[in-house]
C-alpha cells in the first residue's frame, strides 16, 4: 500500500514590515496618548461651546452656492461625519517620542485656537434649513449639541485635513502600502463631504476649513524634532 506523501509544513508567513512598525507605534505611549487627546478635546469643546452660545458680535449667515443647492440633504453621511473622533488620533497614535507628541499637540492647539479666534471675531452660521430630522435620533443629538453656528471656517474640515496630510507623511515614513494612503484619502473625502451632506456647513466653510488645515500641516511639518538637525524624519 501506498503511503500518502507528507509536505513539509511551511512556516507562518511573518507579517510585512510596515504593520509590524504601525503596531509598535501605536502602542507606544498608548495610554499617554488617549488620555492626551481627551484633555485636548475637552479643553476644546469648552472654548467651542462658549463661542457657539455666546457670541461676541453679530451672526452672519454664510451665503449658498450652486454646490450647496445641489448636493441633497443624505442622513446616513452622519457615519462618515463621526468617525472624525476616532480619525484625529490616529497620526498622533503613530507619533513615537514624547517631545514629537508635544510639537504635535501645540501645532493642532493653534490651529483649533485660530478656528475660535475666527468664530469670537466673526460669529457666522449656515442657513436654517427646512429638514425633518424628528425620526434620527443621531440629528436631534446633534443638533441639540452642536447648532448650526461656528460655522466659517469649518473646524470639522480643518482638523481632518490637518489629519490627513499627517497620516500621510507617516505612513509614508514607515513605508506602508500605497493602499493605507488611498484609504486615508478617501477617508479624509468622506469626511469633508459628509459635513456638506449633512447641511452643518455650506462650501465655503469647507473650502475655508481646508485651507486652514492645510497651512497649519505645512508649517507642522516644516517646524518639528528632526527637520534641519540631522535626526531621522
Amino acid at each position: 500500500m501506498n503511503r500518502p506523501i507528507e509536505l513539509p509544513l511551511l512556516p507562518p508567513r511573518p507579517p510585512a514590515r510596515w504593520t509590524a512598525a504601525f503596531m509598535q507605534r501605536m502602542r507606544r505611549h498608548l495610554v499617554l496618548k488617549v488620555l492626551g487627546i481627551s484633555l485636548f478635546m475637552w479643553v476644546f469643546f469648552i472654548g467651542y461651546f462658549h463661542l457657539l452660545r455666546h457670541p461676541a458680535y453679530a451672526v452672519a449667515v454664510m451665503p449658498l452656492t450652486a454646490l450647496d443647492r445641489w448636493i441633497p440633504f443624505q442622513p446616513q453621511a452622519l457615519a462618515a461625519y463621526l468617525t472624525l473622533w476616532f480619525y484625529i488620533g490616529i497620526a498622533p497614535g503613530l507619533l513615537q517620542s514624547l517631545r514629537e507628541l508635544i510639537v504635535y499637540g501645540l501645532w493642532a492647539a493653534a490651529l483649533c485656537s485660530a478656528g475660535l479666534a475666527c468664530f469670537y471675531f466673526w460669529p457666522t452660521a449656515v442657513p436654517a434649513l427646512a429638514l425633518d430630522v424628528s425620526g434620527n435620533a443621531g440629528f436631534s443629538m446633534l443638533q441639540g449639541v452642536d447648532a448650526a453656528g461656528n460655522a466659517c471656517p469649518s473646524l470639522h474640515v480643518a482638523t481632518a485635513m490637518f489629519s490627513a496630510i499627517w497620516i500621510d507623511h507617516l505612513l509614508r515614513r514607515i513605508r506602508a502600502a500605497a493602499w493605507t494612503r488611498l484609504l486615508n484619502a478617501a477617508w479624509f473625502a468622506a469626511i469633508a463631504w459628509s459635513t456638506l451632506a449633512i447641511k452643518q456647513h455650506v462650501v465655503l466653510d469647507v473650502l475655508a476649513g481646508a485651507l486652514l488645515g492645510i497651512a497649519f500641516a505645512a508649517a507642522s511639518l516644516r517646524w518639528r524634532p528632526g527637520v534641519g538637525t540631522g535626526s531621522p524624519r
